[in-house]
């Protein structure tokens, strides 16, 4: 500490907030904005992604326009002096070249003297599953150069940063991996209810918040789900705290499924209750404890028409055949809805046959049901 001249508070105000902006990227803005204070810096500038052939670079960069909030901007300078550092390495201007020689420089001509960029200090900083990071503090001309000081400081401030965009890119995987997977169920039309350890529910999916809502069956209440008979629901509930360790003495090793009747007298639902893993090593309120996975049967196929006609090389009019048939309807119900004649559905229904090599209505129906066409989001 007595390297960089910093007090220990404030030292730790800067490491807090790179972490706070590695859990939420809103919060980049406030850890940037440090940087800016802490080295009288008119720019702060993250370059996420170096530009190629084909794409844009971006950063994210504080001090446009007066900002006291991050902006995300495009990224395209290919010519910058700054290429090719050692990698977690502060460097100067006045490492690479001569005051003259920067002056002479296209990009300083071009890009910086414009928005009075004179000295500049900075690092690349290598992240596993990144790549390479641009970090960049800038001051204006009439400002002093970077010294001594400031390179100790970034130096020592340098690691937590490359943490902290480490762990970000990490958290932005995991939460696109999960929207992804989560997304995919939905068009698989299974709904999912994650339960806390008390089996209030926390979270629901689309396709669960309308078959909850139909009070058919399954529903909510006092946040808790709940069966409309109860001799349904008090299978569900063993089920469910059957799934919790605390409550159960040892937590369910595989996935437990029950049927559940509904009122409308529709085919039942299927319910699969599954703990959801936990390391327990953290331990508080609203943790998720376990998955509720509800399907039902008699759900349309969301399989979409363009992925069903690409997959089966069927045309427009066999496409919406089969997917009516998938529906559940008969030949001649789905002559009625698509407006056709019998025989011109019988017609289609051949071809089908033909090109999806069944040769029954029945097979038809499993392997539209069963085929990835539901997974495309194509229209």
């Amino acid at each position: 500490m007595s390297k960089i001249e910093m007090e220990l508070e404030e030292y730790d105000r800067i490491v807090s907030a790179l972490y706070d902006a590695a859990l939420d990227s809103s919060r980049w803005a406030e850890a940037l904005e440090m940087f800016r204070d802490l080295f009288q810096a008119n720019f702060v500038t993250l370059i996420l992604r170096s530009p190629d052939e084909s794409n844009l670079g971006m950063m994210i960069a504080v001090g446009l326009e007066g900002g006291d909030r991050v902006t995300y901007l495009p990224y395209g300078h290919t010519a910058t002096p700054f290429v090719n550092q050692l990698p977690d390495t502060v460097f100067t201007v006045d490492d690479l070249m001569t005051e003259a020689e920067w002056r002479r420089m296209p990009y300083y001509l071009h890009w910086c003297a414009p928005v009075d960029v004179f000295h500049v200090m900075g690092a690349d900083i290598l992240t596993a599953g990144a790549g390479k990071l641009r970090f960049r503090l800038t001051r204006s001309e009439t400002a002093p150069k970077f010294n001594a000081l400031d390179r100790a400081r970034c130096e020592g401030l340098l690691p937590h940063l490359r943490r902290a965009l480490h762990l970000h890119n990490l958290f932005d995987r995991s939460e696109a991996l999960g929207a992804l997977y989560s997304r995919a169920m939905g068009r698989l039309s299974v709904g999912t209810v994650v339960l806390d350890e008390s089996g209030k529910v926390i979270e629901q999916n689309l396709i669960a918040r309308d078959l909850l809502a139909a009070n058919d069956g399954l529903k909510l209440v006092g946040g808790r789900l709940e069966a409309s008979y109860p001799s349904d629901n008090r299978e569900l509930q063993l089920l469910i705290r059957s799934a919790f360790p605390r409550h159960s003495g040892a937590p369910l090793t595989v996935a437990s499924a029950i049927s559940v009747s509904r009122p409308s007298g529709q085919v039942s639902l299927g319910v699969v209750v599954e703990p959801v893993p936990s390391h327990e090593w953290a331990e508080g309120k609203g943790q998720p404890a376990a998955v509720v996975y509800i399907r039902d049967a008699t759900g349309k196929s969301l399989a979409t028409i363009s992925a069903a006609k690409q997959l089966f090389n069927l045309t427009p009019a066999e496409t919406a055949l089969a997917m009516e048939l998938a529906n559940g309807l008969s030949l001649e119900e789905a002559a009625e809805v698509l407006n056709i004649r019998r025989n011109t559905a019988r017609a289609h229904l051949r071809s089908i046959f033909s090109k999806t090599g069944v040769r029954r209505q029945t097979e038809l129906v499993r392997i539209m049901l069963n085929s990835v066409a539901a997974l495309s989001r194509s229209n």
